[in-house]
């Protein structure tokens, strides 16, 4: 595939370190800039970063996290069921993905400093997206399970026939929004899980994805523990195989290397109380301060009904030691904005009188094919120039 010596290319920004730092639990974690983390960031004001390991190793119990899957329910957004559980221990679980995300990707970090420093912002998210491969018990529902079992319900499906992928979403369950609450501690957001069709990739390529997803054995039973400690649930692939990938998925090879973690998150627009509340002010400001967006199908996408506006950054690349000791660049995340508007129903309303489930809600294939390329080398390499 054109462009895939720029994976040598991309230099990856290092990230600072605190003088204070919490080392990460003794798996070997293929990112060579993600052995310990900080934990105290600039902007702590608005993310509690305080982690909550689960525990020291992905395989050091037989017990799996997974808990049967409640069922599928609810039309509406605000109809959804309440929260289970702990809720503490639910956000905690979160948090500790979103740090490991953070401390990846440096781009997102910035943007959300920079988004927060304009009126001392209040930042909400209006989902977490995850990758993942369809097979040997490796797809959505792996990492469903986590969000399913804490009262969020499965919605509808997406098809993208030309990635060979499908993707479902889940609103979160009812909950009260905490006061002032950002980040993390604000409202809980929607989830996207997207997976790979791997039976219909070639048989070269399945051979690789087998070879990984068979070797992780229970590593699908704790996805959301793998995303939480920034850790494969597979061991390291070799180089060779992550070019054969990429040849054929640029998704495929990216889950190879990131497995679970968290593929972005992305800022309510709508819910910011600045300016930037308008997604097409939001994408000036980003581009303002020197930061690329995902140009596929033009900056701002837009779905069919005019009512669900995107746009995302360029994906940071980031050192990978693949087995053999080979080091090279490999695309990580990226972090994406959102803005939802009123459904016509509800355009007379005031506009202090407008909740979220007034506005427009789900997902768009043709907005998420799109945002899907944040990732590809061909926007790497634009972001490199």
């Amino acid at each position: 595939m054109r462009g895939l010596r720029l994976y040598t290319m991309i230099s990856h920004s290092s990230i600072k370190s605190s003088p204070r730092s919490l080392a990460l639990p003794s798996f070997n974690s293929p990112f060579s800039s993600v052995s310990s983390f900080s934990i105290r960031p600039k902007f702590r004001s608005f993310i509690s970063w305080r982690v909550n390991f689960l525990g020291n190793s992905i395989f050091s119990s037989k017990r799996s996290l997974s808990i049967a899957a409640r069922s599928m329910a609810g039309d509406e957004f605000e109809g959804s069921s309440p929260l289970q559980g702990s809720d503490s221990f639910f956000r905690s679980v979160l948090r500790s993905m979103e740090t490991i995300y953070l401390n990846r990707n440096p781009t997102a970090k910035a943007v959300l400093e920079l988004v927060h420093s304009v009126d001392n912002d209040r930042i909400c998210y209006d989902h977490f997206a995850f990758r993942t491969f369809g097979v040997n018990g490796h797809g959505i529902d792996s990492m469903a399970k986590i969000f399913l079992d804490f009262g969020y319900s499965q919605r509808e499906e997406l098809r993208f026939p030309a990635k060979k992928l499908k993707a479902f979403w889940f609103s979160p369950p009812s909950s009260i929004d905490p006061e002032g609450g950002t980040g993390i501690s604000g409202p809980l957001p929607r989830i996207f899980i997207s997976e790979l069709l791997v039976d219909q990739m070639s048989a070269e390529a399945q051979e690789i994805i087998r070879k990984y997803t068979e070797m992780s054995m229970g590593g699908s039973k704790h996805a959301a523990l793998a995303s939480a400690l920034g850790s494969l649930t597979w061991e390291k692939p070799s180089f060779p195989e992550f070019q054969q990938l990429a040849r054929e998925s640029e998704y495929a090879a990216w889950t190879l290397v990131n497995g679970y973690a968290l593929n972005h998150v992305t800022i309510s627009a709508h819910r910011l109380r600045s300016h930037l509340r308008n997604i097409s002010s939001l994408n000036r400001f980003i581009e303002e301060n020197g930061f690329k967006l995902n140009s596929e199908g033009g900056t701002l996408k837009v779905s069919p009904d005019g009512l669900l506006l995107q746009s995302s950054t360029v994906a940071d690349s980031i050192s990978f030691q693949f087995s053999g000791g080979i080091t090279e660049s490999v695309p990580c995340s990226y972090i994406e904005f959102a803005e939802r508007l009123v459904l016509p129903q509800y355009k007379d309303l005031p506009t202090e009188e407008v909740e979220e489930f007034h506005r427009r809600d789900g997902f768009e294939v043709g907005n998420a094919d799109k945002i899907f390329e944040s990732t590809s080398m061909d926007q790497l390499a634009r972001r490199a120039a």
